[in-house]
């Protein structure tokens, strides 16, 4: 179902969406603006206003005053010069989403494009021809944007599927002539916050499935290890002020109701250990972290964030050259998420640790059958606890780079971009981490030695794995266990819990979830086109 960018702007939701595949259709109402932005940039060349990027250089070239004879070479080199991404390139979803973020900052009417520039970049969408973006060499936007706008005037490269060609090539195939660019449009074209914009709804997306995996998976954990239900008493966790923890503890009541083995253990201890009591404090917290980042992503995309801005009208066009364009709230969510996330996946590794140690589990040592000539779930632990690791240097905020630019011109850097890059991997690690756990859990049920029926919810995700992967028996190479694992969290998000309906869901959007869903599970299968990030590579 096409997504419409209509007199609303786009909420992360739909943007998502559109990067999993939906097609984008600007409405009439938007066009109208668009093309209304037009005639203000034309009015101010026309009277020679000065502009930032219109009639005059751009960074610290801002006081060279350019004619307007030279109007559309200064948009074209702007262009070239600042197409200087490195590493291989961003996924399809990940440069789907970039797009839609910039058409949609289009469509507010204060950016002076014309229609031809947006219906360009909506066809590049539609046709699936994708923009060859380098994922890495920006500091807050500006690369990533270039690349994607080289391709509408006919430079640059396009992939499509396992085809790479030149965008001159895509633009003939698509029947399309590449654009000369006019003033101000090549500013407008890689200016903004398109990048992380688009960025950080994927890792919303990413990251709210995740954390639906993680409740499921810790509740099969916390019934193995035996723990006490009196963790999640609902008068309890009430006392507390955390939606998102009210609502996990709700969420891992329902799943473990009616568990014959928490039943036969209730009293034995008076606390369990941190990781397995604190599930609803520290995954409610992160649930709060997401819901106040979405926020600010929705902020982001029905602010104007391009520089300048045009307002006014014909008769009186204005100019604001504001900063606008630095994104330093949405560099500080995405921050704040990635740091979020990282603790849900180390609390994890905990849990997987205690699966594996028979000092605490009561279980066969390392989930292992049998023993001694078999090593089980032994080193698949280390796997964890090095993602743990990796993401604990990610965490680091990335806001906080500082750097200085353009001649002391741009002596303040938020580092948007990278934060919502590193984001993403930290959300990929923790995946991979959630499926550990999740290959741990079935496993340590195969060796329960309490003769007692487990919860119908985790029975039913039992049942999910060993739909997909056999007991694990030394007798093949578990990496690809643990990929089949991290592909099944991509492919769709695990069962609701009984008496669960009055819980707010965890999908809300069904259309949007299954297209985030898609696209997670192409990324989860060593997707080529997946997201480049540092290594160890995207995919499982």
């Amino acid at each position: 179902m096409a997504v419409i960018r209509t007199e609303r702007p786009l909420n992360w939701r739909e943007l998502a969406a559109v990067a999993a595949g939906e097609p984008l259709v600007l409405s009439e109402q938007a066009r109208a603006r668009i093309a209304a932005a037009r005639v203000l940039v034309e009015q101010i060349v026309e009277r020679g206003i000065r502009a930032y990027g219109v009639n005059t250089g751009v960074g610290a070239l801002c006081d060279v005053i350019v004619s307007p004879s030279e109007q559309r070479t200064l948009s074209r080199n702007i262009l070239m010069s600042h197409a200087v991404g490195v590493g291989a390139p961003l996924g399809v979803a990940e440069t789907r989403a970039i797009m839609a973020a910039a058409i949609n900052n289009f469509a507010h009417g204060h950016s002076g494009i014309r229609l031809e520039v947006a219906d360009q970049l909506v066809a590049l969408l539609d046709s699936g021809y994708i923009p060859e973006v380098p994922a890495f060499g920006s500091v807050g936007y500006l690369s990533h944007m270039a690349h994607i706008a080289l391709v509408c005037i006919g430079e640059g490269h396009v992939r499509f599927g396992s085809e790479r060609f030149s965008g001159r090539v895509a633009l003939e195939r698509l029947g399309r002539e590449p654009l000369v660019l006019e003033a101000k449009e090549g500013l407008s074209l890689i200016n903004g916050t398109p990048c992380v914009t688009g960025l950080a709804a994927l890792a919303l997306a990413r990251a709210e499935r995740v954390l639906d995996w993680t409740d499921a998976i810790a509740a099969m954990s916390f019934e193995n290890l035996r723990g006490q239900l009196a963790a999640f008493d609902a008068d309890s966790l009430a006392l507390r002020v955390s939606p998102g923890l009210n609502l996990v503890g709700e969420r891992m009541r329902n799943a473990l109701a009616d568990s014959g083995i928490l039943a036969s253990v209730v009293g034995q201890r008076t606390q369990d250990p941190l990781s397995m009591r604190t599930i609803p404090h520290v995954h409610g917290a992160a649930r709060d972290v997401l819901d106040a980042t979405a926020d600010v992503v929705n902020r982001e995309l029905a602010s104007i964030t391009d520089n300048p801005i045009v307002a006014g009208t014909p008769e009186s066009p204005r100019v604001y050259s504001q900063a606008h364009a630095v994104g330093a709230s949405i560099a500080l969510a995405m921050d704040s998420l990635a740091t979020a996330i990282a603790q849900v996946a180390a609390m994890a590794e905990r849990r997987l640790d205690r699966l594996v140690n028979p000092l605490v589990s009561g279980l066969p040592a390392f989930l292992a059958e049998p023993g001694g000539t078999c090593s089980g779930f032994m080193i698949a632990q280390y796997t964890a606890a090095s993602l743990v690791a990796q993401n604990r240097r990610l965490a680091a905020p990335a806001s906080l780079d500082g750097g200085i630019t353009s001649g002391l011109q741009e002596d303040h850097l938020c580092h948007a971009t990278p934060a919502a890059l590193k984001a993403l991997e930290i959300v990929d690690n923790t995946g991979r981490i959630a499926a550990i756990e999740l290959l741990a859990a079935a496993q340590a049920y195969d060796l329960q030695s309490i003769d007692a029926p487990r919860a119908p919810h985790t029975d039913a995700l039992w049942r999910r794995v060993r739909a997909v992967v056999p007991t694990y028996r030394d007798d093949r190479p578990l990496a690809d266990d643990m990929a089949a694992a991290f592909r099944m969290i991509g492919e769709a998000a695990p069962p609701s819990p009984p008496n669960s309906g009055d819980l707010p869901s965890p999908t809300h959007d069904s259309r949007v979830a299954a297209d985030d869903r898609a696209a997670f599970a192409a990324h989860a299968a060593n997707d080529p086109t997946a997201v480049a990030q540092q290594a160890p590579q995207s995919a499982a």
